[in-house]
């Protein structure tokens, strides 16, 4: 008795020269070249973006930190540095007319503070002026006649 072999049909591979892939996609790209540019163009669409300019908010931080150090009569240059920060963390947010609010106010406590400052760095030196030279005159009278301090 004579047996066969089992053939395994799904690896074995035939070859059908009338179904072949090669016309269809010659077709195809003989398609895409007669294809050409399109018959009838639509409008032509643009986007327009409008990007709006960084509105430029000062917060006078600089003009608030020096008048904090060398003019802080009443605490003004200090107060003025907090609305400084304030208004560049609203800066920083995007709130531009908090940031403009807080930012006029600092500038009007800087203003006062500087003026208040002067005004009284310039009285503190008057002051002096007009009343150190009788006072060193009378310590040199009492060298001279030898009291001393």
């Amino acid at each position: 008795m004579l047996r066969s072999l089992p053939q395994d049909t799904s690896t074995s591979f035939t070859w059908n020269p009338t179904c072949s892939p090669m016309p269809e996609m010659f077709r195809e790209q003989h398609e895409v070249t007669n294809l050409g540019s399109p018959q009838n163009p639509g409008p032509v669409m643009s986007t327009v973006v409008h990007v709006q300019p960084d509105t430029v908010v000062p917060d006078h931080i600089v003009w608030s930190l020096f008048n904090t150090l060398f003019f802080n009569y009443c605490c003004l240059g200090f107060v003025a540095f907090a609305f400084s920060v304030k208004s560049r963390d609203r800066k920083m947010v995007g709130d531009v007319m908090g940031a403009q609010s807080h930012a006029s106010t600092a500038k009007c406590l800087n203003i006062v503070a500087l003026v208040l400052g002067l005004l009284l760095t310039i009285g503190l030196i008057v002051l002096l002026a007009f009343t150190f030279p009788p006072y060193f005159h009378a310590v040199q009278q009492g060298m001279r006649n030898g009291r001393g301090f």
